[in-house]
């Protein structure tokens, strides 16, 4: 039987957690949920990436006394390796934190190929860090559990993890849903980019739900798959299309990026300012919303990206709410030097029935590059 997110969260509250903080992950979708619809703004914090949570449970830390639960998929070890090796480990300021790590591409379970390694490896990476940890699953007790977890908090004086399973947390569905500003869907706006695009411009798209269905508007187009889709790498499409756009002055780079992505490394996008590639055009589909992972809100919807961006140095900002609008933009920007930023606001939902990319990251690597290459 499935562990009820209510029952871990009060679970978690009984034994002193004031604070939770950390990146969605699609395992923990409906923990992070319950979390988000019965915590105020400063009790749950949804950071820009891992490291941030880190250091931000370390702070609460430092003026509370109190251990913090920051959450995270595995693959966000990466993120959060160097303030657990320099911040909070035990030869250096032991900060006691509670981590809750999403275990995609657990070995014996089919995931994404993206996933497979990372699952592999996650235990040892636990181990090399000499983080403790325990596996929870649908079948854990897990009272039982916490009550080992924090009885190891109290005498390591430093971050431990809880490893978790696919399947572990029973379904809840978040009831504070991101607010739309638009009713322009995503797959829409990619579709019409494909009929604005030249046929040599090259595509850099970004994790999770964007590149699913880019990949399968070309199906339906009846093309050639020949876009760079990064099925990994949260908050690093920026800078893969910059390096292209450097690489190959001599063709257009568009890369479709999402709001999450861009906030998890916004620090991508002063050094695309500063470079000034003018063939450099960067899309920001924003739905203030995690939404690949469960649809937990960002802060996107707060920030003025046209502020934001000519600050850091871009030649020029538009901003599109619908399709008549992306039309007229996209006839603005033909005209304009890069590194050029597209916002476009759209709303939330996919269609039931998207599949997955059948091509493998290698064949997609291959097909980008005869393109991309002169």
């Amino acid at each position: 039987m499935m562990i009820k997110p209510e029952d871990m969260y009060l679970a978690l509250k009984n034994r002193g957690v004031e604070l939770f903080a950390g990146v969605p992950d699609s395992l923990l979708k409906n923990f992070c949920a319950y979390v988000d619809d019965n915590c105020n703004s400063s009790e749950h914090i949804i950071t820009a990436n891992e490291g941030n949570a880190i250091a931000l449970a370390s702070g609460f830390h430092l003026s509370t006394g109190k251990v913090a639960v920051v959450y995270m998929q595995n693959s966000g070890l990466g993120n959060a390796i160097n303030p657990l090796t320099s911040l909070t480990d035990p030869e250096v300021y032991k900060i006691p934190l509670l981590m809750m790590i999403g275990w995609r591409g657990e070995p014996g379970v089919k995931d994404e190929p993206q996933h497979i390694k990372q699952g592999r490896i996650t235990p040892a990476q636990l181990e090399l860090l000499e983080i403790p940890y325990w596996v929870l699953d649908a079948d854990s007790d897990y009272e039982k559990v916490l009550s080992e977890v924090f009885e190891k908090l109290n005498t390591h004086n430093a971050p431990v993890a809880l490893l978790v399973r696919k399947n572990t947390y029973a379904n809840y569905k978040i009831k504070d849903k991101p607010k739309q500003k638009s009713i322009l869907k995503r797959e829409e706006v990619l579709r019409k980019l494909l009929m604005l695009i030249n046929p040599d411009d090259l595509l850099v798209s970004t994790t999770g739900l964007t590149s699913r269905e880019l990949f399968e508007l070309r199906v339906e187009r009846d093309e050639l798959q020949r876009d760079f889709l990064t099925v990994g790498a949260m908050g690093h499409t920026a800078s893969i299309a910059l390096g292209v756009a450097l690489g190959n002055p001599n063709k257009h780079v568009i890369c479709i990026d999402g709001d999450g992505s861009v906030l998890m490394h916004l620090g991508a996008m002063p050094i695309i300012g500063s470079l000034k590639p003018p063939n450099f055009l960067h899309i920001l589909l924003n739905n203030g919303a995690h939404e690949s992972v469960g649809g937990q809100p960002t802060v996107a919807e707060n920030i003025d990206f046209s502020a934001t961006s000519r600050a850091f140095g871009y030649q020029a900002y538009y901003l599109a709410t619908n399709v008549e609008e992306l039309e007229q933009c996209w006839n603005n920007i033909n005209k304009q030097q890069g590194p050029v930023l597209l916002e476009v606001r759209i709303c939330t939902g996919f269609r039931d029935n998207l599949a997955r990319p059948t091509s493998t990251p290698e064949e997609n690597k291959k097909a980008f590059m005869d393109v991309a290459i002169d």
